[in-house]
């Protein structure tokens, strides 16, 4: 029982490291309570405790996910996604039988989110410890080894504070304090303060030529499932803001922008069949003087529905487009319709799947100050898939653009989740991130993670900002996801070495 409350007490806690709390620390305390709680114990009952922690972690976390569905998908999420902290602790308990095992603790927690991140269908790289570490020392890791090196990270301090913790009072119970217990305790205590210390040894530039950005958070009329049942009403309040930003603007003698942003889902009328539609982006293009890079949807390729980012550039009309290429299951498509329809009929209630897009694209436009703004975009949960941002940074992306609509839902967390997502992103590839939503939080983001003028949910607001425009690669960016891959194959190594190893013994004892 003591185990199982220690789990329960983890994963609650782990909640309160991500933003809507922002208690960074707990991350790694969180980390070493599910350490405690499968060291010396059977890989099924580890098993249990990280289903457990998994639970605990999760429900609270991704609760804005039934905002306004329900308790169904909200249940489903959290359940699934457990399933990955359940492998997390029976991986735990299979390796510590003697004791917590730090590096155990970091490679497990990184293979686990390196599962998680890729399945099924692409998988729900969401909450990831990384993304609690935004404002963290941690955080400035990710320029070295991207999100998994800041997970490999914290869960290092976490796997070195749960051993100093079992060194002082071991959970068994069976094993007395020594002399020698109280030095492992003091070094293993001095290792995780070690692990904080070392993102402050990792610079963060922020120094280069500039690019004026505009970021347009236009509202909806109402949150909610419904929020583009009046589309032109959104559409108009983007083109309103942009006019009165640009207005803005020009009464105090600023210069003029050179790439105006609006968000995911700014114009679900498609422009390219819809004239009024493509009159309402022109007038906005217009007035401001400046290319506008709308998030839209297209009634292409039929049957289907596009995501798109559009650029529109003055006097030329539309010049570029981006289709998304991770829709999201069971949100913009349904995966496998007819076997799910068994469960719930539900699924029949998106008609329409949306289409994937080929790759990446990133868009150029003239820089006032000289040189190119080229604009890497992600829309939406893009931005906390790994390789869909590295590719942008690849294809010589000096601005990253998040485009996304959280009016889905409401006044919770979700949207300064994404936010701290976007944070990380722009740390890891040493790039100027536009993170701008139909409702917010949306803001202008620093090299270095700092936000710049980040607004209030649901208000109408123009952002406008000189920001840095790095072609600097970081070392995150030349290693790519080899980290990652290294601290899978280590844990693979580990798990089969043990396996070779108990029936090596096995063997040896049989007659």
């Amino acid at each position: 029982m003591r185990r199982f409350l220690l789990a329960l007490a983890g994963g609650a806690a782990l909640s309160l490291a991500f933003p809507g709390y922002g208690q960074w620390w707990v991350a790694p305390v969180s980390v070493a309570a599910l350490a405690l709680a499968t060291v010396r114990t059977r890989a099924r009952a580890g098993f249990a405790l990280g289903l457990a922690f998994g639970l605990a972690f999760l429900v609270p976390t991704l609760s804005w996910s039934g905002s306004y569905l329900g308790i169904v998908p909200w249940a489903a999420l959290a359940v699934s996604q457990s399933l990955y902290f359940a492998l997390l602790g029976w991986g735990s308990a299979l390796l510590q039988r003697r004791g917590v095992r730090p590096l155990v603790v970091a490679l497990a927690w990184v293979a686990q989110e390196a599962l998680r991140d890729r399945t099924p269908y692409g998988g729900f790289p969401w909450v990831r410890l990384a993304f609690s570490q935004a404002d963290s020392p941690f955080g400035h890791v990710a320029a070295v080894g991207g999100a998994p090196t800041v997970t490999f990270l914290v869960a290092l301090a976490g796997g070195f504070l749960g051993y100093a913790a079992h060194a002082a009072y071991p959970i068994t119970l069976k094993t007395p304090r020594t002399p020698a217990g109280r030095a492992a305790v003091l070094r293993a205590g001095a290792a995780a303060a070690g692990c904080v210390l070392a993102g402050f040894l990792v610079p963060l530039p922020t120094a280069g030529p500039t690019a004026r950005i505009m970021a347009i958070q236009g509202n909806v009329p109402r949150p909610g499932l419904d929020f583009n049942a009046e589309r032109r009403r959104v559409l108009d309040n983007h083109v309103s803001v942009t006019v009165s930003g640009a207005q803005r603007e020009r009464d105090a003698g600023a210069p003029t922008p050179d790439l105006v942003v609006w968000p995911e889902n700014a114009s679900d009328i498609d422009p390219t069949r819809n004239p009024d539609a493509a009159a309402a982006i022109s007038q906005a293009v217009t007035a401001v003087g400046a290319p506008i890079l709308l998030g839209g949807l297209l009634e292409e390729p039929a049957p289907q529905v596009s995501n798109v980012s559009l650029l529109y550039r003055p006097g030329a009309g539309l010049v570029g487009r981006y289709a998304k290429q991770h829709p999201v299951p069971f949100a913009e498509y349904i995966p496998n319709r007819s076997f799910w329809r068994i469960f719930s009929t539900q699924v029949d209630l998106l008609r329409t799947d949306m289409w994937a897009g080929p790759g990446p694209v990133v868009f150029r436009v003239p820089a006032a100050s000289g040189g190119d703004v080229v604009a890497g975009p992600s829309i939406c949960f893009e931005v906390a898939y790994d390789d869909l941002v590295r590719a942008n940074v690849d294809l010589g992306a000096n601005l990253l653009v998040v485009q996304t609509n959280n009016a889905t839902f409401g006044f919770t967390h979700e949207s300064v989740q994404q936010l701290a997502i976007s944070r990380i992103r722009a740390i890891e590839h040493g790039r100027s991130v536009a993170h701008v939503s139909t409702v917010g939080v949306s803001a202008l983001i620093l090299p270095d993670g700092t936000l710049l003028q980040p607004t209030t949910l649901f208000t109408p607001a123009a952002l406008v900002a000189d920001l840095p425009v790095r072609l600097e690669r970081t070392l995150a960016d030349r290693l790519g996801a080899w980290p990652e891959y290294c601290a899978v194959f280590g844990m693979l190594a580990l798990l089969v070495g043990t396996a070779l190893s108990r029936r090596r013994r096995k063997d040896l004892t049989s007659p």
